[in-house]
C-alpha cells in the first residue's frame, strides 16, 4: 500500500478544504510529460515523484517508510517556500505563520513529526486527537515542551513537570499558541500539579 503528498506553490496560507480541493482536482488531471517548468524541488524529494500541471508534485511512498519521507518532504517543501497536503491525515502545511521558537518540533503520537510547523497546522493537529493519534506536542528540546492526550490533559516542563485538564479544545488551542508565540499566558490561566 502507499501513500502520497502533494507539494505545490501558494501565495498564502491556505486551509485544508483548500488544500483537499486542490489536490482532488490536480489528480483528476493527466500527469506532466515534465516538458514544461519543473520545479526545482523535484530534484530534492524522495520517494516516487510526479509532476502535474501547474507544478503541483506528487509524492508516493510506501506505508511503512511514510513518517521518515514525509518528514523530508515536509522539511524540502518549507525549505523551497512551498506548502504540502498530506491526504491521508487531512492536513496542510503552510509556510507560515510559524511560532517564535527556531527549530522547534510538532510531534503526534501517529508519527507525524514536523519541525518549524505552521500555527494553522498545530491548531489542526490538535483537533485530529484520538486513540489513533493519543497525544500532540511542541517540542523545544532541552529547553521546554507543551503537550497534550485526549481528555485534554496538558502537560508542560520547564525543568519541573506540570499537568493540569481543560474542559474543551478551543482552550488547547489557545494554550499551544500561546506556547509557540512565546507568551506564557496559559501558565496563569489553569491551575496546575506537579
Amino acid at each position: 500500500m502507499s501513500v502520497e503528498l502533494m507539494v505545490w506553490d501558494e501565495p498564502e496560507p491556505i486551509g485544508r478544504d483548500q488544500a483537499r480541493a486542490t489536490y482532488l482536482a490536480v489528480k483528476r488531471a493527466e500527469p506532466s510529460d515534465g516538458s514544461g517548468v519543473v520545479p526545482d524541488v523535484v530534484k530534492e524529494l524522495p520517494g516516487e515523484v510526479r509532476l502535474y500541471p501547474d507544478g503541483h508534485v506528487l509524492v508516493s511512498m510506501d506505508l511503512d517508510s511514510m513518517d521518515e519521507v514525509s518528514a523530508q518532504v515536509f522539511a524540502i517543501a518549507r525549505a523551497h517556500g512551498l506548502l504540502c497536503y498530506d491526504p491521508q491525515r487531512d492536513l496542510v502545511h503552510n509556510v507560515a505563520p510559524l511560532g517564535v521558537y527556531e527549530g522547534m518540533q510538532l510531534h503526534t503520537g501517529d508519527g507525524m513529526i514536523v519541525h518549524d510547523p505552521d500555527l494553522g497546522l498545530v491548531d489542526d493537529v490538535l483537533g485530529t486527537l484520538s486513540a489513533q493519534n493519543p497525544f500532540a506536542a511542541l517540542v523545544n528540546f532541552g529547553r521546554h515542551f507543551i503537550q497534550v492526550s485526549p481528555g485534554y490533559e496538558l502537560e508542560y516542563k520547564e525543568g519541573t513537570l506540570i499537568r493540569t485538564t481543560v474542559a474543551e479544545l478551543e482552550e488547547v488551542r489557545r494554550a499551544f499558541r500561546a506556547y509557540a508565540t512565546g507568551d506564557r499566558s496559559f501558565l496563569t490561566r489553569h491551575e496546575w500539579a506537579q
